[in-house]
């Protein structure tokens, strides 16, 4: 694999965002080096590229010139508190060690942190379950532990912005505990802050949930509440109640809230699952796709429903419009890029951008409708490049806006997940991702420890190391089914193929904490840790520091590459090569005559291509994946062909 970022800066051009820059070849290939003198940033005057080998492009006729906007040319840096650093040894991240690793987060080029949830919670769900949307989790702190964060993130100059739950909340949130105190509508108007349903019974007389619907995290959607004899739904696990939109106060006592943190200095907001909110009348049964299963994917009745763009109108109106403020939706089970765009489009006033995950089900058996998204199946090139094709060219004569990124709390870590972490290919991958994602048109999102090139849990763990109630369940279920198919006992049902998966995609591998130092616990905690640490990896922040080569250095210079040159924010994307199951590559084109060529080879094998990945008249070389030591430029030595080293994809 070898990744290698080109820029070709034209004699005369005009410096900083106006510059002529052409960014020729961010080559991933890990047996391709880029041969070219490189002193920090910088590219040495005298690199050339053969004449016979350059190519002008710059006088692209179909560029578009979207608007600019604080949060669109952003870093955003991803935390996950419980993991990110203790500062006061009970095991579990908090504030104040969030507090303490700014000036290392600024340094690193992030402007913008977005804390995973810290309200306060019982953590069925990380976090993703608030119990409390006034105050702080006291594991992590306080309100005014969060204040003095706030301030002095200001101070650098970054932005703070929090992850906020609204499709639900927990069961031990004072909202649903006042809504199951009483089933009479009339008596308690809290009852329909929350979607309750009478029970059906089958021929037998046995009590049934009211639809079929499958949660999130495996079993029924539906928990019977025995004090008042009705079921409430949960599309994610028991303990987090779905909300009911429909209820006019239940929005008003959301808009409040929201209020309240942008009130005390709020940048922003990420809102999980925020295309679940809207639920289609009736609730009525989902079709039968999963036979083995007795409850079913519902996603046509409650993903993107009928009244959700008009919930989410009503938030910009009454909160998000109000502010200087950035809103991120997580918009996940929907690949329909039309529909994704309906929440973004400016026009229709509702969020700025959105997560959409149709290139993080591109390994996912079974698709949409798969019994858990940690079941592998093996992914094509040719398919992500299909995929990121159709998200950077889409809308933007109408000002749609992207979100990039690879890895979040949700997802594995991407060079174990798509590349290779093996000892060989493992940096080498790492920084063909980093190019993979800075030269991508969008808001940028980095997630804690991807900086560090972080992998995988090792293959040796056991189903007790993993924590997420996800995975637990997932396990939980299919041994259950197994033991059912095959009559066997649990002890003889073999699960490796499982414990494989979960190794390969459970959301555990994102969670592990953070490698700070050689020190126990990899400077996590001085205590004992709430999850174990990658205990058999010894990448670290501190090993990685003084290494001018590392992976975070890597980070470093990217991020502040990508803030130079605009057209890899803002230019026109044009994919080259769609069908080369190799190779990766692509132009961007800026409005001012601006433009860059990536080409990467996710392959380990070394790759000789010719015109069709053309070059670029004065361009330069600022970064590649591989060592960069001579003035000649190896991949365009030739005058008729170029080759890029190999990359591993598992």
């Amino acid at each position: 694999m070898s990744s290698g970022i080109k820029v070709w800066n034209v004699p005369g051009a005009r410096k900083a965002s106006r510059e002529r820059v052409q960014v020729g070849r961010i080559g991933c290939a890990c047996k391709k080096r880029w041969d070219e003198h490189i002193s920090g940033d910088r590219i040495s005057p005298q690199d050339t590229v053969p004449r016979s080998r350059i190519m002008d492009t710059s006088s692209s006729n179909r560029t578009i010139s979207p608007t600019r906007a604080w949060w669109k040319s952003a870093t955003v840096y991803q935390i996950y508190p419980i993991s990110f650093f203790d500062s006061n040894g009970d095991g579990i991240g908090d504030l104040d060690g969030i507090r303490h690793k700014l000036d290392y987060l600024k340094t690193l080029g992030a402007e913008v942190l977005w804390l995973s949830p810290i309200c306060k919670s019982p953590l069925a769900d990380m976090g993703y379950d608030i119990s409390d949307y006034y105050s702080i989790d006291e594991r992590y702190g306080t309100l005014e532990d969060w204040d003095k964060l706030l301030k002095e993130t200001h101070a650098r100059g970054m932005r703070l912005v929090m992850d906020i739950v609204v499709n639900h909340t927990s069961d031990e949130h004072e909202w649903f505990q006042k809504s199951r105190a009483n089933k009479d509508r009339k008596a308690n108007p809290m009852r329909d802050w929350y979607i309750w349903r009478p029970p059906r019974f089958d021929q037998d007389g046995n009590r049934m949930p009211p639809n079929n619907w499958k949660s999130m995290f495996q079993g029924s959607a539906w928990e019977y509440d025995r004090a008042t004899e009705e079921y409430y739904l949960h599309l994610f696990v028991a303990k987090q109640p779905d909300l009911n939109w429909e209820n006019a106060d239940m929005r008003e006592a959301v808009w409040k809230l929201m209020r309240f943190w942008v009130d005390r200095g709020c940048d922003g907001f990420r809102l999980d699952a925020i295309n679940h909110i809207s639920k289609v009348d009736g609730l009525p049964d989902a079709p039968v796709v999963i036979p083995t299963l007795p409850y079913q994917p519902g996603h046509a009745f409650y993903i993107n429903g009928p009244k959700v763009h008009d919930y989410l109108q009503e938030m910009n109106a009454e909160v998000l419009s109000r502010s200087d403020i950035v809103s991120i939706g997580e918009a996940p089970v929907t690949h329909s890029i039309a529909e994704l765009a309906q929440y973004v489009y400016p026009k229709n006033k509702e969020l700025n951008m959105v997560f959409q995950f149709e290139l993080n089900d591109i390994d996912a058996q079974g698709g949409l409708e798969a019994e858990s998204p940690i079941c592998y199946k093996p992914w094509r090139l040719q398919d992500m490049k299909a995929i990121i094709n159709r998200f950077q060219q889409w809308g933007r004569s109408d000002d749609f806006w992207n979100t990039v990124f690879i890895e979040n709390h949700d997802n594995a870590r991407s060079i174990s997940r798509y590349g290779n972490d093996s000892a060989e290919w493992r940096a080498l991958c790492a920084k063909m991702f980093c190019i993979f994602q800075i030269t991508q048109s969008g808001t940028l999102f980095v997630y804690q420890g991807q900086e560090i090139g972080m992998k995988n849990v090792p293959k040796s763990w056991k189903l007790d190391e993993y924590k997420d109630v996800a995975t637990i369940n997932f396990w939980n279920q299919t041994k259950e089914k197994r033991m059912r198919l095959s009559g066997k006992d649990a002890d003889e049902v073999d699960m490796s193929d499982i414990l494989e998966q979960c190794q390969r995609k459970a959301r555990d591998n994102a969670r592990t904490p953070m490698q700070w130092s050689s020190s126990p616990h990899a400077g996590f905690t001085t205590g004992t840790p709430w999850m174990r640490v990658n205990d058999e990896d010894d990448w670290t922040v501190e090993g990685q520091l003084s290494d001018p080569d590392s992976v975070l250095n890597f980070w470093k210079r990217a991020l502040q590459l990508r803030k130079q040159h605009e057209v890899l924010v803002y230019g026109d994307f044009d994919l080259l090569l769609p069908d080369d199951p190799a190779i990766f590559a692509y132009t961007r084109t800026l409005e001012d005559g601006s433009s860059a060529l990536v080409v990467m080879n996710f392959g380990t094998d070394p790759i000789t291509f010719a015109e069709s990945v053309p070059t670029m008249k004065g361009a330069q070389l600022l970064l590649s994946n591989y060592p960069v030591t001579n003035s000649q430029d190896e991949a365009w030595a030739s005058s008729s062909s170029a080759v890029l080293r190999g990359r591993r994809i598992v």
